[in-house]
């Protein structure tokens, strides 16, 4: 048998497809070890900085000096929400998102739960979902589990998304527009408002994944529907906690009444272990600090642009405009060696390969942390031109 997926793994091997997990250590800021080397950690959804920030940690920590605190940091919660991990702890970090949002909130264990379990429990062989060609992996396995049809629009591509509703949405009863609102791979950024339009034109429900914007922009860091004030007109928005707010978790903003749907219906809700209390109560302690968070927001802009520039002057192919920057080298061999001369260099860039990106568009993906700074960016370019 294991013949099998040995074959496959030569495979994978032979194509620059077959991945191994690097052993970091000596984690120092935005920089890592890896087999004694320093680098600089561009391979990360830390965008800002707080999963380093060793003074928020130690202020955090301290609380559990208190005895009448310790089973509040418990770490497990040793039951599913619907039995006995509903705390008022997970209460309240539910009421504070939905207070933000102005709108009721559900709480995740990770944005793949919330992306595999939501269309698949709210859709049925009489749904539609229209989504984007470069939609997430997790969002991407969730259409694989319902019973929907699935339509993919090319990317960012509104009149091709308007072309499908047009011709299909007579036959249907109900219709999903799915879309991420920043590009994980791509780093661009939806068009919020033509989809809005789309939806409202054709009766849908909009699903947008906020998972690489939450904590990075708006006014109070709740993501691009707050930049573009569409909050009120998005059905389901997905939040995570596990990329700039430094945890794990996520969290769909909704209404009532798909919340109480999804609670009786929601397979990757209903059938998994809750998290742990120490993780709800981190998760309260950095949302309430992301309103406050300007000043990092700022830095991010500032550096995403400085580099993204550079880079463009040195004639190589990027694109987006968000903290994500993209250098597109075409095959895979081309990112492996490109992820090698960044390490040796001082930068660890990973290779991002099919079929997490479409074939023949390899890259390395450069993720910006609010705690880099402009000379620690500068010899990029240099490096990523370098014979």
């Amino acid at each position: 048998m294991n013949d099998i997926y040995n074959k496959q793994l030569q495979t994978w091997k032979e194509t620059g497809q077959l991945r191994q997990l690097r052993q970091l250590s000596n984690r120092t800021g935005q920089y890592v070890t890896q087999n004694g080397k320093q680098l600089l950690n561009l391979s990360s959804n830390d965008y800002l900085g707080l999963a380093t920030d060793t003074t928020l940690l130690k202020k955090f920590y301290a609380a559990q000096t208190d005895e009448n605190l310790i089973e509040s940091y418990s770490l497990g919660s040793a039951s599913s929400r619907l039995m006995t991990a509903t705390t008022t702890q997970t209460n309240n970090l539910e009421q504070l998102i939905a207070e933000s949002y102005i709108k009721d909130a559900l709480l995740f264990n990770s944005g793949y739960h919330a992306n595999i379990g939501i269309l698949p429990a709210i859709t049925n062989k009489q749904s539609l979902i229209i989504a984007d060609k470069l939609c997430h992996a997790s969002i991407i396995d969730g259409f694989k589990l319902s019973a929907a049809k699935l339509i993919r629009y090319r990317h960012l591509d509104y009149e091709h998304c308007q072309q499908i509703l047009e011709k299909e949405h007579h036959n249907y009863n109900n219709i999903f527009i799915v879309s991420e609102s920043i590009f994980s791979m791509d780093g661009d950024i939806a068009n919020l408002h033509q989809l809005i339009n789309l939806k409202n034109r054709y009766n849908a429900m909009l699903y947008i994944d906020e998972a690489h914007a939450v904590g990075v922009r708006g006014k109070t860091g709740l993501g691009i529907c707050e930049e573009e004030n569409c909050i009120d007109e998005t059905d389901i928005i997905i939040g995570t906690f596990g990329k700039a707010l430094a945890s794990i978790g996520a969290y769909a903003v909704i209404s009532p009444t798909i919340k109480q749907y999804l609670i009786n219906s929601m397979r990757s809700f209903i059938f998994t272990t809750a998290l742990p209390p120490v993780i709800i109560n981190w998760n309260l302690h950095i949302f309430n600090l992301i309103k406050n968070l300007n000043k990092e927001r700022q830095q991010l802009k500032i550096i995403s642009d400085f580099l993204r520039k550079k880079i463009t002057e040195c004639g190589l192919k990027t694109c987006g405009n968000s903290q994500i920057i993209p250098i597109i080298v075409g095959s895979n061999e081309n990112a492996i060696a490109l992820g090698e001369k960044m390490i040796a260099n001082g930068y660890l860039a990973q290779p991002i390969r099919p079929p997490t990106v479409p074939k023949g568009s390899a890259r390395i993906r450069l993720s910006l942390s609010a705690s880099m700074k402009k000379e620690e960016l500068a010899n990029i370019p240099s490096v990523l031109t370098l014979q």
